[in-house]
């Protein structure tokens, strides 16, 4: 089965021949191999470049164990580029080289070669691209399977589709796995076994009971408020265990630069301002956020804002949380303020988006209460409320539009309509 990565494969085509070394970067698992050694590389051989000039080497593989030396590399790479023809360099995992960012830098020396690489653990970070490769690295971040991408692959209605998607996840393998049973057993594996070994191994944490608790922690709270402090509290008064603030900073940073979680940062739309704290995090897919808690609390409001969060950043927008502060008087005439949360301020160039995430609204005071920060906003963006069911496309007075989830994710263009 071939799902189509589109959104993917034509950012790479994009960036073809830009001078830039090509940098796929995502989590593990999500599919950045298929992407580049099958996608890219079909897309090459139909464009009529010949095999001869496209080289493709998987570091992570053992047989090719001899080319994670960067000097053997190199050579390699020099002697293979025989002749004046455009060639291609496709690297799958260069973390397993050492000194890879030379080598890297190195390949921008040759005139004829355009290099994409992935890279996928906590040696490669985005921090990295920007900083090793001088400004001449082009990040390209990876996701899980969109729920667009994952329907095409899914034998059943959207409405099926969707609970296995928030249950599941899209981690590409998840969804060729038939037995509800051996995708549990997938996912936590690969949580424990690959991803949190990955973070122990490359930072050496000693006291791995911190980390497990903190991904714990973080995975019963997707989507809400907190902070280094409070969660250093919460281990304090919940787990009888004393940890610092910082050690916890520390650990989230990991999780972060693993590409498991991202942070999205409070921002006072009034005040046009950035609030340091607290923030929310998000899982990189709702699979893994419920594999860690052995699938015990899926809760599908908090689960399809993460989902929202995901689809919104794999489109591309930067993603705050906003706040919008409200002045009104009391029944005593006295002047009060109040803050309401708006779930997602979505930014890509000069486009804004407010969005509300609202699983159901099934009162006219549920409306009323997920409208309220938005009425609040006085400039002309737009406004939107993503409910969890299917429901027709509405626009009150206000200008607010009402999408369903399922509009909105498969749609590339719902935020427009």
């Amino acid at each position: 089965m071939e799902i189509k990565r589109d959104l993917y494969l034509n950012r790479l085509i994009a960036r073809m021949h830009n001078g830039m070394i090509k940098v796929v970067t995502g989590v593990r698992r999500c599919g950045k191999s298929y992407l580049l050694f099958n996608l890219f590389y079909k897309y090459l051989i139909n464009q009529g470049i010949d095999d001869k000039h496209i080289i493709k080497i998987a570091l992570d593989d053992r047989a090719n164990k001899k080319f994670r030396d960067p000097d053997f590399l190199c050579d390699y790479i020099h002697q293979t580029i025989s002749d004046n023809q455009q060639y291609y360099i496709l690297l799958d995992e260069v973390q397993f080289v050492s000194e890879f960012e030379d080598v890297l830098n190195s390949f921008l020396h040759i005139p004829n070669a355009d290099t994409y690489v992935t890279g996928s653990n906590a040696r490669f970070l985005s921090k990295d691209v920007i900083t090793e490769f001088r400004g001449r690295g082009d990040e390209i971040k990876m996701y899980p399977l969109s729920f667009s991408e994952f329907l095409s692959g899914y034998e059943g209605d959207r409405i099926e589709a969707f609970d296995a998607y928030m249950t599941y996840g899209g981690l590409p393998q998840v969804l060729s796995i038939k037995e509800p049973e051996q995708k549990s057993s997938y996912l936590k594996n690969l949580f424990e076994e690959t991803y949190i070994k990955d973070i122990k191994d490359r930072y050496g944490i000693r006291h791995d009971d911190e980390l497990e608790e903190l991904v714990n922690t973080i995975a019963s709270s997707v989507g809400g408020l907190t902070n280094p402090t409070k969660i250093a509290n919460t281990f304090e008064s919940l787990k009888k265990h004393k940890i610092s603030k910082e050690t916890v900073k520390v650990y989230l940073d990991y999780l972060c630069d693993s590409f498991l979680v991202e942070k999205a940062m409070r921002y006072d739309v009034k005040g046009r301002k950035y609030i340091n704290t607290p923030v929310k995090y998000y899982f990189v897919d709702c699979g893994l956020r419920n594999a860690r808690l052995n699938f015990r609390q899926v809760e599908k409001s908090h689960l399809t804002e993460n989902i929202i969060y995901n689809e919104l950043r794999s489109r591309g927008y930067n993603v705050d949380v906003g706040v919008v502060t409200v002045r009104t008087a009391n029944g005593r005439g006295i002047r009060e303020q109040r803050q309401y949360e708006v779930d997602f301020v979505c930014n890509l160039g000069s486009k804004r988006y407010y969005i509300q995430s609202a699983y159901k609204m099934e009162t006219e005071e549920k409306e009323k209460q997920e409208k309220m920060s938005l009425r609040n906003i006085d400039d002309s963006f737009k406004k939107i409320i993503i409910t969890g069911e299917p429901s027709l496309v509405q626009r009150d007075n206000d200008g607010i539009t009402t999408i369903s989830i399922y509009d909105f994710l498969l749609n590339d263009n719902s935020l427009e309509i």
